[in-house]
């Protein structure tokens, strides 16, 4: 069963993602089903390594302090694009991370990504540094001080 279905949460997922996506028919349950087993084969070709979770209780802790900083960001963002104000500048910031884990710098991309006015703009793996793009750059350093203590600590203790 595992040589069909190698990631079956995946291919479960992907499958009712596509029937949510689309209406309900026979036809749409066979073409998302053979799409998600194709995708579960791929990801198994990948051989991606499995994430090693020290501290699994911090996972709703992180959850709840990336969903309030969404928020505050998203007020952020709304007033600067609405109040037009002059002289706003926008910048990048480099930022050493004290995180080497994959998984916890996969879902430091998530989480920088999805809070409006950041953006990851590269990694240099060698250095452990990140290029972050911030829409509204008053001072770097709290940029540094957010991602590494705000998200780099929860996630390191979580990951590794």
């Amino acid at each position: 069963m595992t040589r069909i279905v190698p990631h079956p949460l995946l291919t479960g997922g992907l499958v009712l993602m596509w029937l949510v996506l689309n209406r309900f028919s026979l036809g749409h349950l066979l073409l998302g089903t053979a799409i998600a087993l194709i995708a579960g084969q791929a990801m198994a070709a990948l051989e991606p390594v499995r994430p090693r979770l020290g501290r699994p209780d911090l996972i709703l802790r992180l959850f709840a302090v990336v969903a309030g900083d969404i928020v505050r960001s998203n007020l952020a963002i709304a007033r600067l694009i609405l109040a037009d104000r002059p002289g706003r500048r926008s910048g990048f910031v480099e930022i050493d991370l004290a995180i080497r884990d994959p998984t916890a710098l996969a879902a430091l991309a998530v989480i920088v990504t999805s809070t409006p006015g950041t953006a990851w703009f590269d990694y240099d793996a060698a250095r452990g540094r990140l290029l972050l793009h911030v829409f509204d750059l008053v001072d770097p350093d709290q940029w540094r001080d957010t991602v590494n203590n705000r998200y780099g600590r929860l996630l390191k203790e979580i990951f590794e």
